[in-house]
């Protein structure tokens, strides 16, 4: 039976001592099986490896079948935008905090891994954004996010002035500290602490999230996730304003500038263990209550 995997490429968060030690026993793991290994070059700085074993990320995304990325959730974002392109399988290793993406136990991984590398694992489809900034209709800057993309004021506390258009439809004219355009994935990151909707995974579906809006009649909305989105700036705004994808990348906008935001071509394969539940991700990073409610003999 020919194996699902045969090269493997392993990454992770950079001068992080528990990260290393968890890269360092997933090349023994896998490598005492016949696996071949590459490791992200920026992950093994502090790691004695040969050449030949590293390799760059978009490297890794040509070559292997299956990516593992150790860290949290920014570790994550910041590699599934560029793996995203390519037809691989990404898994998370946690060495954050919350980790909605990197499920595996650091602690135990082992025996996950195992029954991934032998078929057993549930698949799931992410997709991306792709943003845009045209500037007298000329594309002056792109880039993609997984979990969101936030027009935003350049200083703190600033309010910004701006028109949404959905399928060149005009929504409204809004004064706002900016606005929040959310992936079901993104669902539980920024746009939960700004008062957005949780999406489940599944849906094809974008959540526009107001920030600080200057109304008391401005909520929240889901949109089809197919959706053609246009942020105009006026010409007249005074002030910086930027853009940005995940937290990890800001691209300045100037007045008149058009922001067009709309599902990406690409999806993330995102793989789980068998005993994944999104719920219970929800249950244990939210703190959700798990007591059931039972019907009192009569």
């Amino acid at each position: 039976m020919k194996a699902l995997f045969t090269t493997i490429g392993l990454i992770g968060k950079s001068h992080h001592r528990e990260t290393n030690e968890t890269i360092s026993h997933l090349i023994e793991f896998l490598t005492q099986q016949d696996y071949r290994v590459l490791v992200e070059d920026n992950s093994a700085k502090e790691l004695s490896l040969p050449n030949e074993q590293l390799a760059s990320l978009t490297n890794i995304g040509e070559q292997c079948d299956l990516a593992i990325v150790v860290g949290g959730d920014g570790n994550m974002l910041g590699a599934a935008r560029v793996l995203a392109r390519f037809d691989i399988a990404v898994v998370g290793v946690n060495r954050g905090n919350l980790g909605f993406l990197t499920d595996i136990d650091p602690d135990n991984t082992d025996e996950p891994l195992s029954a991934i590398l032998a078929g057993n694992f549930i698949t799931e489809k992410r997709f991306l954004l792709e943003m845009k900034v045209l500037r007298h209709g000329e594309i002056k800057s792109c880039n993609s996010a997984m979990n969101e993309v936030v027009l935003h004021a350049a200083k703190v506390a600033n309010m910004i002035e701006f028109e949404l258009y959905i399928d060149d439809l005009f929504v409204y004219h809004q004064r706002s500290d900016g606005l929040i355009t959310a992936t079901p994935t993104g669902s539980t990151a920024y746009s939960l602490s700004g008062g957005g909707p949780i999406l489940t995974p599944n849906m094809d579906a974008i959540s526009l999230v107001p920030m600080f809006p200057h109304t008391l009649s401005s909520r929240p909305i889901v949109i089809d996730g197919n959706s053609n989105i246009s942020l105009r700036i006026p010409n007249y705004l005074s002030g910086n304003v930027q853009v940005s994808c995940d937290g990890q990348v800001s691209i300045e906008v100037l007045p008149g500038d058009e922001i067009r935001i709309s599902k990406c071509h690409y999806e993330l394969r995102l793989i789980h263990p068998k005993d994944y539940s999104y719920y219970e991700v929800l249950r244990s990073k939210l703190n959700w209550s798990e007591q059931k409610v039972t019907k009192r003999k009569p």
